[in-house]
């Protein structure tokens, strides 16, 4: 039996797509093989990170194309594409041809900000405009509107041979509801709203009126539903990393419990200037995880999940958690199986 009144209706995993150097195509390789087994699985969603130079995904889009010609049902998302590295005529491009791909199974995940380490990238990502470039939620509107189909150009039709659209193409209609915003404070969570979007939730928050993780991130989504049109039945999805145990090795156990006890420390007060708080890792059983979730303010709040997979474990850990969250935590929640 479910331990919360409102039964989880979505339940879907996150990936950081972790690679070697010396053998890229084995990370990536993994990756795809493990959004298969998760619609194997019956989860409703996969979804994968983004990281530029780093050895962990750089082009999503890409991914996710050749994950939409290997599976037929799972939802495919990002969370998230930075849009500071991004521009979004293209990237209005590059989503809705996906989304063709995949016949209509993209949920495209975006944040703002500038890109990390700018001083050192800067030269060679916006060499002629860097102290120009806004990385405001600007970029996101913009991003939006094309997907959206407005147009953007006063231009169309026959040029010689040649036929030109006044939007970008190919346009995918279904899309534009189906944008997610990765936001981490009451601003973000407010403008995502405002906009229509969905909201992504994370392990990460901004410690503005409490220093209560559950307490900030229910505050982050009750603000987003009281400016999204759609109010309560505004579209929230969380993203905890949750490692159950229940099949697990002794050899898995230990090395989850170490995994999260060295990340224990940045729970317990906020971060940096950000003052950014991190939600603890949750591992166990799927009944003990189960139990936390339910006394969890801000999960309580939702019936849509991302759970993120730990950053540094092995394809075969990897297996053993997916199979464990769709067979045991899932339906512990009250979600049922995908058909």
């Amino acid at each position: 039996m479910p331990l919360t009144s409102k039964p989880l209706r979505k339940l879907g995993f996150l990936t950081i797509g972790l690679f070697d150097e010396a053998d890229p195509h084995r990370g990536h390789e993994s990756t795809l093989r493990i959004i298969e087994m998760g619609e194997r699985l019956g989860f409703d969603s996969a979804w994968v990170r983004h990281r530029h130079l780093q050895y962990g995904i750089s082009s999503p889009m890409a991914v996710l194309a050749a994950a939409s010609q290997r599976t037929s049902r799972i939802e495919l998302g990002t969370a998230v594409i930075p849009m500071g590295w991004e521009n979004p005529l293209r990237l209005a491009e590059d989503l809705a041809t996906v989304d063709i791909l995949s016949r209509g199974r993209l949920n495209p995940g975006v944040s703002v900000g500038p890109p990390n380490h700018y001083d050192q990238v800067k030269g060679v990502l916006y060499p002629d405009t860097a102290d120009l470039e806004d990385f405001g939620h600007e970029r996101v509107r913009r991003l939006l509107d094309f997907v959206r189909g407005e147009p953007v150009t006063d231009f169309s039709g026959v040029e010689g041979f040649e036929v030109f659209s006044d939007r970008v193409q190919p346009h995918s209609p279904g899309l534009g509801r189906r944008m997610w915003y990765g936001g981490g404070s009451l601003r973000s969570a407010r403008w995502a709203g405002e906009h229509g979007m969905n909201l992504l939730t994370s392990s990460v928050v901004k410690a503005e009126e409490s220093e209560d993780f559950a307490e900030i991130q229910l505050s982050h989504i009750r603000t987003f539903r009281a400016h999204h049109p759609d109010g309560d039945r505004a579209r929230v999805s969380q993203g905890l990393v949750v490692i159950p145990t229940d099949t697990a090795s002794p050899q898995q156990r230990a090395k989850y419990e170490r995994y999260a006890l060295q990340r224990m420390p940045r729970t317990a007060t906020p971060q940096g200037p950000a003052r950014m708080m991190f939600a603890p890792d949750l591992v166990g059983t799927s009944g003990e995880i189960a139990e936390r979730l339910a006394a969890h303010a801000a999960f309580r709040e939702v019936d849509e999940v991302a759970f993120a997979l730990p950053f540094t474990f092995d394809h075969e850990d990897y297996v053993q958690i997916l199979t464990d969250i769709a067979t045991r935590l899932g339906p512990a929640l009250g979600r049922q199986a995908a058909p």
